[in-house]
């Protein structure tokens, strides 16, 4: 039997994505009804600055007062889409204290207190539900977390920021440098005034420390992840991975360790075939390869930002969320009763790209070959360019653990014969 009595649904933010999931509330209304079995009703808009105009939105919905918003006691659903730690952190406790369910797209905010939120989500028997925050309309949280609830997710590897892919396929696919693909980014609205938290890759390992977090049961926080961003490649880096008939992407990788008792979360720059799928992923598109025992290599694939493509992702949450009200229950929590620890960087097995300048003179390759051996690592390929007293020497290694990698890049840095190291970045997706 439908309920007639609607269910109602508060608004933390209305900027780009907030102001789209008013919209699609209103526009798709009988929809939304008939998939919840009751009406929804947007019930109060929580924002910074009240005179803006808000098309579509009633006036007297709008208020800057978000804790009074969420003290209520009359809300339903909240959706957080204000971004950053605080308030969203203490508004979304506040919240569960007053009887509402959370649907948030705050990746930073989960990355960092997801364990306490699901706490307190749980405590006062309330949902927290967040697949906006990983890869704005890809479903990929609720396949990890229920879909493969019965399978053993042992990897998980993908672009999962879409500026980043935007910037390196420029680069790739037009020779541009680094700043110039930055600025047609921005031109083009994909980048940031301020862009530091995409090509840092402080956006990508919030992100990863989510998937990580629930791919493997585990406690995995954004301080757990290895970050490297992408402002230091350049466009002889792309020429060098062409070469070897690869691209470069900056990648979030999660892994279970072999022996499965501990697991990694990195981002970094990486070279990968173009064979590899990821490789011809285009423009400010997302993409996550998930490697599980039974179901074998999944890949999703799609939009990972935007007004639009975020609040479909919001609103798939905020139906779930309503059916479970109308059920009285809640939906899958967290899950980390697996405890495993978070290895450092330095136990990852990669490979390494590295670009050496060096003297053009007998003697310099047996030199940089007797440091690779020293430190353990093998030599996949060797190539040596140079004239007039100076070389460059390109080196392809063998998987090896990273600190064993970069142990040896610090020992050549130390030879006479280098002039110095152009480039070094990880080669994956093998």
């Amino acid at each position: 039997m439908m309920r007639t009595r609607p269910l109602k649904v508060a608004l933390l933010g209305c900027g780009v994505v907030g102001s789209e999931v008013a919209r699609i509330m209103t526009t798709h209304a009988e929809d939304l009804t008939a998939r919840i079995g009751a009406p929804v009703e947007l019930a109060g808009v929580a924002v910074r600055r009240p005179s803006k105009v808000r098309e579509g939105i009633d006036p007297s919905l709008i208020t800057t007062d978000a804790t009074a918003l969420v003290k209520r006691g009359d809300i339903d659903v909240i959706v957080e889409v204000i971004g950053g730690i605080e308030p969203a952190r203490t508004l979304i406790t506040t919240a569960f204290e007053h009887g509402a369910s959370v649907v948030s797209a705050n990746k930073a905010l989960i990355a960092q207190d997801g364990a306490a939120l699901h706490a307190a989500a749980v405590e006062h028997g309330r949902d927290l539900y967040y697949e906006a925050a990983v890869a704005g309309a890809i479903p990929l949280i609720r396949p990890l977390r229920e879909s493969l609830a019965g399978d053993k997710v042992n990897r998980v590897l993908g672009i999962v920021n879409g500026t980043t892919n935007f910037i390196l396929d420029a680069m790739d696919t037009t020779g541009a440098g680094y700043q110039e693909a930055l600025d047609e980014a921005t031109a083009l609205g994909y980048a940031e005034a301020d862009p530091t938290a995409d090509v840092e890759g402080f956006d990508a390992a919030a992100k990863a420390a989510i998937l990580a977090g629930i791919a493997f049961h585990t406690r995995v926080r954004l301080d757990d992840v290895y970050r490297e961003g992408m402002t230091e490649v350049t466009a002889a880096d792309f020429a060098s991975a062409k070469r070897m008939g690869c691209t470069i992407k900056l990648l979030a990788i999660c892994e279970r360790a072999a022996d499965g008792e501990s697991v990694t979360a990195r981002v970094h720059p990486a070279m990968i075939p173009l064979s590899h799928p990821l490789a011809s992923v285009r423009g400010a598109y997302n993409a996550v390869f998930v490697e599980a025992e039974a179901a074998g290599q999944l890949m999703f694939y799609g939009p990972g930002a935007g007004g639009s493509p975020t609040a479909s992702a919001v609103l798939g949450d905020l139906v779930a969320v309503c059916r479970n009200k109308l059920a009285e229950s809640t939906g899958p929590g967290d899950s980390a009763y697996t405890q495993l620890p978070v290895s450092s960087m330095g136990a990852v097995v990669t490979r390494f790209h590295i670009s050496l300048d060096v003297a053009d003179k007998p003697g310099v390759l047996a030199q940089v070959a007797t440091v690779f051996s020293e430190h353990g690592v093998s030599i996949d390929t060797v190539r040596q360019t140079g004239k007039d007293g100076e070389a460059s020497l390109v080196v392809v290694t063998h998987r090896a653990p990273d600190a064993a990698l970069t142990g040896t890049v610090d020992a050549l840095r130390k030879l006479d014969t280098v002039r110095g190291v152009a480039s070094i970045m990880r080669v994956e997706g093998e």
